[in-house]
């Protein structure tokens, strides 16, 4: 076996030497800008201490720890670690940890999070001045760790702006935030999970507490226009509030913006109000009547339960479009409404239906091609509670009641035509209970455009093929 040669030996150690220092001069470089960086971070509105900064040449990483901020305004900021790992210059990543924000005064706690992760942003710090410009701030992905917020704090009036809490007295905490792609004109993904809270003053929610399983939204463009925000989807699960003003909860509420694919709408399952204690907590001369109306909607319950569903849909042909929307609307022990619309459109040039579905205005410029509606109310319970609630207030029997519901749809008839009476006359068999559904259809003519309607509201019943049953 061959002894290595000396030569080379010494080439190798070189070599692995000036690596080395070559890294070292590079970390401490990184080093120093990160010091740096922070310390400018404010502008200089307050002193800046710093209790360590140090690299790790091997694993491209520079840490600052024990940050402290202290404002001229009595607020303190403080970072336990604040690492840049990767690229000074274009990192791969920048955490922070244990970050609190205080009043230095009473050094109460306003602001504080766990952890804090951005994954790929376009900076290692971000100024918080206006020295850099919109597009020059971006972060690939976003953690957020153990938040905590105090509700009455200036900071929190930042946040919640244009929310009703707003200016509250109270405390938040927040498991987890996670986003993706986020820049100043738009935000591919945020979540928000594990929120709670309880505070006063919740504006129109009273005093109470509240509870949030989470809050995800994705493909929000257009942020730097007003007027032009766009949102793909958001998905709202399982809120729950209890105040002095408001109790209820909803399970769902999932908003598809996006019609590219051909779909889209609304769907709110599991709405839910314990009308109930809200009576309880109303002003004592107001109980009367806000118990008489939920006994209509509740059947005496006094608990609420509302499912509903806007959802619309197309078909594109070779020479037309066809609009299709779906709705149901179910309140529990009350009523279903459920609304069918089929429409053949041809659009003007340019425009497609997924602009119809986002700007309505679209269709006033479409041809319809006749088309049909078809809309149905089912009885479950609600009418037969509103006879007696009527003949009540009216100081009648439920059967005279229904009679002066009868003549007044006869003459309503009268004025507006045949068609508007039978729809008439379906209801008063629905507060009679001859009847537990009234379907009405719709055909448009075989072309029309929304002008048609519009111009003269009155003559629409001579304009359209309208048939009214009751089962």
């Amino acid at each position: 076996m061959n002894a290595p040669c000396p030569g080379a030996s010494r080439l190798g150690s070189a070599l692995v030497f000036a690596t080395l220092t070559g890294a070292s001069g590079a970390a401490l470089a990184d080093a120093e800008r990160l010091e740096t960086e922070l310390r400018s971070l404010f502008g200089g509105y307050g002193s800046v201490e710093i209790g360590d900064v140090s690299s790790a040449m091997l694993r491209s990483r520079v840490t600052a720890k024990d940050f402290v901020f202290e404002s001229e305004e009595g607020e303190r900021l403080l970072i336990d670690s604040y690492e840049v790992s990767g690229n000074y210059d274009s990192p791969d990543e920048v955490t922070l940890k244990g970050v609190r924000i205080e009043d230095s005064l009473t050094e109460l706690m306003l602001m504080s999070a766990e952890r804090i992760v951005l994954g790929k942003p376009s900076r290692a710090v971000f100024p918080l001045d206006d020295s850099l410009a919109p597009d020059e701030v971006r972060i690939g992905s976003l953690a957020i760790d153990g938040i905590v917020i105090d509700m009455a704090s200036e900071i929190a009036e930042d946040i919640f702006h244009g929310t009703p809490f707003t200016r509250s007295q109270g405390r938040m905490t927040i498991e987890q935030v996670r986003g993706q792609s986020l820049a100043h004109d738009g935000i591919g993904m945020l979540e928000i999970s594990g929120v709670a809270g309880s505070g006063e003053d919740l504006d129109e929610f009273g005093s109470g507490s509240f509870t949030l399983a989470s809050l995800r939204f994705e493909g929000l463009t257009g942020l730097d226009v007003d007027g032009e925000e766009q949102l793909d989807s958001l998905i709202l699960r399982d809120f729950a509030i209890e105040s002095d003003q408001l109790v209820g909860s909803l399970s769902l509420l999932d908003v598809d913006g996006d019609f590219s694919d051909g779909e889209g709408g609304v769907r709110l399952e599991g709405f839910h109000m314990d009308l109930a204690r809200m009576i309880e907590m109303a002003p004592e001369d107001e109980r009367t009547q806000l118990r008489m109306a939920s006994n209509v909607l509740t059947d005496g319950t006094g608990e609420l339960r509302l499912d509903a569903a806007f959802l619309g849909s197309w078909k594109e042909g070779s020479e037309h479009s066809v609009l299709v929307s779906d709705s149901r609307i179910e309140l529990h022990d009350a009523l279903r409404l459920m609304l069918d619309i089929n429409l053949p459109v041809v659009l003007p040039n340019g425009v497609e239906p997924a602009d119809v579905f986002a700007d309505v205005d679209w269709l006033e410029a479409a041809t319809l091609l006749g088309g049909d509606i078809r809309l149905s109310l089912a009885n479950q319970g609600l009418f037969g509670r509103l006879a007696t609630l009527g003949a009540a207030m009216e100081g009648v029997t439920e059967s005279q009641y229904i009679e002066q519901a009868r003549t007044q749809a006869q003459g309503f008839g009268m004025m507006f035509g045949p068609q508007v009476q039978s729809i008439l006359m379906g209801l008063v068999e629905l507060l009679e209970g001859t009847a537990e559904e009234l379907e009405i259809s719709i055909v448009l003519p075989p072309e029309s455009n929304m002008a048609t309607y519009t111009a003269d509201p009155l003559g629409l019943p001579d304009k359209l093929s309208m048939t009214v049953e009751t089962r």
